[in-house]
């Protein structure tokens, strides 16, 4: 019979070490679209001042978009 359950154990040690904790990540994220979210907004109020339409892309998608971007590079430093 096969046990399970020891690889399942060495599999998390393995991921713990060599991978950094995703609440780690979460709080960068989080930290980084908060941080572009006053950016976005205004940089969208810009563009649909200036052309008198909506953007198609909504403050938060940009600055979602924008913390997807940046924190895999933090991370990958």
């Amino acid at each position: 019979m096969t046990d399970f359950t020891n690889a399942d154990v060495q599999a998390r040690a393995t991921r713990s070490r060599h991978a950094p904790p995703m609440r780690e990540y979460y709080a960068y994220f989080a930290l980084i679209f908060v941080a572009t979210l006053p950016l976005s907004v205004l940089t969208w109020t810009l563009q649909a001042a200036r052309r008198l339409e909506l953007p198609e892309r909504g403050p938060i998608r940009a600055a979602w978009a924008q913390a997807q971007i940046i924190t895999p590079r933090i991370f990958s430093a």
